[in-house]
């Protein structure tokens, strides 16, 4: 509750009081009204003492308080004088770097009394870089972060809070941990954080309020909050981890947007709801219920050289201007700390959720409804590597009709590729009527050419999805699989004593398997494909082209996959390896060459079928084309 107003009669009052208190300080007479008021001065120390060590299972005040400086005291006295107010704050305990602690089943967060913002938040849960390390994930820890108001006076003076002390008071309602930090100039002039912390919850609720301060504050114009995060390296390679680091915000209704990987990078986002600062696997967002105009965000790279710069990956800004409302602040705010896990953000319908890059479009459709759905039941009852193995199988099982139907449509373009071939040598100076005939060819046989790459596309967005989901599952992390030791970073099986450029230093076996499994795929289906393209006059030679990404096509994967995530790999190993025995299998004992020759040519004596839009279409375009060519030549002629 806040305390009530005092009135002129009152002030007047409590300043004689204080004088004559602190004449009796310093008086040499021990008189009997000086013990009395000493008494009474010990016993509301002792009471504030209590009150701020106020402890429970999960809660402590830090036992170690530094005495503050002359210089804070100072700048205490600058803020009190400004504001036109009798010393107060200067006499209460509080006015020492000390910490207030408090921590649920999830996370410890350490609240300091200079400048009343959070100086450590650290994850139960999560061992940085190494398992069993030892330490645990800090997102804020040895001054990493800042968070300042800009206070500017009635005489133009700007105070910043983050030098300023406030007094904590921390209490417990239920199961929920409340702690008020308030920045005095007198019993009810104040400026208050207050910060609610439930169990088993990684969102932390955060007030901003001023209550006495609209006679000594410029209330006119906003005052600026200023957050920042200088980010902690958390996992084995620093350069995967900067990749999915960048500043994510909502504005607009619920438009949530990103602000890129550059050097450095700034947004301005209108009516911004919430700021977003993803560390790959892990973030701290700071959501507000009412809309900030006039936001400005900035992220600057730290990493140059990934071997020197170790210990920080980007440095995170943001600007936002609060707004008075009848001359005091009041915002109802959250903090979020805690894994970048999508089930656990979806869980809060503020749309943080967005900030997990699952790809747009299908894309994250196929990621959203499908893999993660899916791959979370696996994980839930079998470990990660097997719960991977699993989860390719079942999705290769269920692409497989489509994979059939390709392999069919190839194998029946190999039947015809002799006639194709002989109408390639009829009409070989005459390339439109060619593709006018071996149309007609294919309409006759019942073979749509289209039939092999439809299958092809259908399954690309599930390959393009997969890039985006495994990278951006959290429960991989520091999980391991045969020889590796983290599914989330990449399986170093040999350290190369050099840096190879795009490559690295090391050897990353898994991606290595991947890579070969993709070689002998290509190898497989390269050879129908290179049947189906005969050379055209004019045209690439296909059958080159397709030699040459046979070998080029995995030696670029295996570039890729080094410094990705081995779960990454592994799902590309097992779907390579499924895909080459789908193959086998189809062509061992599902497609005969003969029966399908003579189902060919039993279509040829039948009724040709209607054709489809795209097959009409090409035709007229070809039937125009071929008009146009005679029209040319007439003209010639003439």
């Amino acid at each position: 509750m806040e305390e009530k107003k005092f009135d002129k009669n009152s002030i007047i009052g409590f300043g004689l009081i204080f004088v004559i208190v602190m004449w009796m300080m310093y008086n040499s007479q021990q008189t009997a009204q000086k013990e009395q008021a000493e008494k009474a001065k010990q016993e509301q120390l002792q009471k504030q003492k209590n009150a701020a060590t106020v402890t429970a299972p999960t809660q402590k005040i830090a036992a170690t308080e530094i005495d503050s400086t002359v210089s804070d005291t100072a700048q205490l006295q600058k803020l009190q004088g400004a504001l036109g107010r009798f010393a107060y704050s200067s006499t209460l305990p509080s006015a020492k770097e000390s910490f207030t602690e408090i921590s649920n089943n999830l996370m410890t967060l350490k609240i300091a009394n200079k400048g009343g913002q959070i100086a450590e938040v650290s994850l139960k849960n999560f061992d940085k870089i190494k398992k069993n390390s030892g330490e645990l994930v800090a997102l804020v820890k040895n001054n990493n972060a800042n968070l300042n108001l800009e206070l500017q006076t009635k005489d133009n003076r700007v105070l910043n809070t983050k030098d300023l002390f406030f007094e904590p008071t921390l209490t417990k309602v239920g199961d929920n941990q409340i702690l008020s930090m308030k920045l005095k100039t007198s019993p009810t002039a104040f400026l208050e954080y207050k910060y609610v912390l439930k169990p088993n919850d990684y969102m932390l609720d955060f007030d901003i309020h001023s209550q006495g301060l609209v006679n000594a504050l410029n209330t006119s114009k906003p005052v600026d909050l200023l957050w920042e995060i200088k980010s902690f390296r958390n996992e084995k390679s620093i350069s995967y981890e900067n990749r999915y680091t960048e500043i994510y915000y909502e504005y607009k209704d619920g438009k949530v947007d990103y602000a890129g990987l550059g050097k450095q990078e700034d947004e301005s986002p209108e009516k911004a709801t919430f700021i977003a600062y993803k560390q790959h696997l892990f973030t701290s967002i700071l959501l507000t219920g009412t809309p900030i105009d006039g936001a400005k965000l900035s992220s600057t790279d730290l990493v140059n050289d990934d071997k020197k710069d170790t210990i920080h990956t980007k440095l995170f800004k943001s600007t936002l201007p609060l707004a008075f409302k009848n001359g005091e602040l009041d915002y109802k705010m959250n903090w979020y700390y805690g894994p970048a896990d999508y089930k656990i953000l979806n869980k809060y319908d503020r749309n943080m959720e967005d900030i997990i890059a699952l790809g747009w479009g299908i894309f994250g459709w196929i990621n959203k409804f499908i893999f993660i759905p899916l791959f979370g039941f696996l994980s839930s009852f079998m470990g990660l590597g097997i719960a991977i193995i699993i989860f390719t199988i079942l999705i290769k099982i269920a692409m497989s009709p489509i994979t059939f139907k390709s392999f069919l449509s190839q194998a029946k373009m190999k039947v015809l590729r002799p006639e194709i071939t002989e109408l390639g040598e009829k009409f070989k100076k005459d390339p439109m009527k060619k593709q006018q005939e071996t149309m007609k060819l294919y309409n006759k046989a019942g073979v749509n050419p289209m039939a092999g790459c439809i299958p092809a596309l259908i399954q690309l967005p599930f390959m393009y999805a997969s890039f985006q989901f495994f990278p951006s599952a959290v429960e991989l992390r520091q999980k391991g699989f045969l020889w590796a030791d983290d599914l989330s970073s990449f399986d170093s099986v040999l350290k190369i004593p050099f840096n190879i450029p795009l490559y690295g230093d090391h050897v990353s076996l898994f991606a290595l398997l991947a890579s070969i499994a993709i070689f002998f795929y290509m190898k497989m289906t390269s050879g129908d494909q290179q049947m189906q393209a005969p050379q055209q006059e004019g045209m690439p030679d296909m059958g080159k082209i397709m030699k040459v990404m046979i070998y080029l096509s995995p030696i670029m994967m295996l570039i890729f996959f080094n410094n990705y995530g081995s779960g990454l790999s592994l799902y590309n190993l097992i779907s390579n390896l499924i895909t080459i025995g789908i193959m086998i299998v189809i062509k061992k004992y599902f497609i005969d060459s003969e029966k399908i020759h003579a189902q060919i040519q039993e279509n040829k004596l039948k009724e040709p079928k209607k054709q489809g839009r795209f097959q009409q279409k090409l035709q007229e375009v070809m039937q125009q084309a071929e008009e146009q060519k005679k029209i040319q030549q007439q003209q010639k002629k003439k």
